[in-house]
């Protein structure tokens, strides 16, 4: 009995392996199994609620070998964009396998999330803001920057509402509206010099000038939310992201170390 179950075993196995091995095309050399195309065609399957019937699938995978084979044959390989995508295909494949499960495994507890906020709260401010324009010449900026000193010189003498201020002076449309209101920000939402410009505000006070690359910017801190009524979720991505960063340089610093290396940071000034 033991003899007639071994050998159905080894017919349905052999059977299963000549199945799986069948060919569905041939495209000039090379060849789809069906244990190809039912690989893929399972991916797709699992990917998209409305999935393609498979002879459309196999249509498309002869057209993708049909195209492969012809960009090979008109030498795409060495075109520089190719290239380009090649190597950044190279770059992320590199990342995934040294470090995706590094990645993965990454913890941001409470505690975590309560310290970086201490450091990184998030704050309401109005502005008052001076454009000037992205290429603005030397002179423009300078021009801006004038107005914007002669405009701080006469906040900080009026005796109005800084909400009234923003409607006579602010180039920003959106914002003045609603008396100069960006609303609740934090450091992954700010310019950074903006962010740590008003970090070490008080609320109600009002500080210039501040540029960015949208002007010079005259502003009031309003609000400084507690870790209480924080957004947890950007919390708790920034700290995650942080610790991401540590393990990229970490490897980075360990790999350059077995690469001969060399800089010419003068030539960036």
């Amino acid at each position: 009995m033991k003899l007639v179950i071994s050998i159905l075993m080894l017919i349905s196995a052999t059977s299963f392996a000549q199945k799986s091995t069948e060919v569905v095309a041939q495209v000039g050399n090379k060849t789809i199994t069906l244990e190809d195309f039912n690989k893929k065609y399972n991916e797709i399957r699992t990917q998209t609620i409305n999935p393609p019937s498979k002879q459309l699938f196999l249509e498309d995978m002869i057209r993708y070998e049909v195209g492969v084979q012809e960009a090979r044959k008109r030498g795409f390989e060495k075109d520089p964009i190719v290239q380009d995508q090649y190597n950044q295909v190279l770059y992320k494949a590199l990342l995934e396998k040294e470090l995706g499960q590094k990645v993965q495994k990454i913890q941001v507890s409470d505690k975590e999330m309560e310290a970086w906020y201490k450091n990184n709260p998030e704050l309401r401010t109005s502005h008052i803001l001076i454009e000037y324009k992205p290429g603005a010449t030397p002179a423009q900026v300078a021009e801006a920057q004038k107005r914007a000193t002669e405009i701080f010189e006469e906040v900080k003498k009026s005796k109005r509402p800084f909400e009234e201020l923003v409607k006579l002076y602010s180039d920003d449309a959106l914002s003045k509206q609603v008396g100069g209101d960006i609303g609740w920000q934090s450091r992954v939402t700010l310019v950074p010099n903006y962010y740590d410009a008003i970090q070490a505000m008080k609320v109600g006070e009002i500080k210039g000038l501040i540029e960015t690359q949208f002007g010079f910017h005259i502003v009031k801190l309003t609000g400084r939310r507690s870790f209480e009524n924080a957004n947890k979720r950007q919390i708790r991505a920034a700290v995650f992201d942080e610790k991401r960063k540590m393990l990229f340089n970490e490897y980075f610093e360990k790999l350059k170390k077995t690469y001969s290396i060399k800089e010419n940071k003068s030539a960036l000034k």
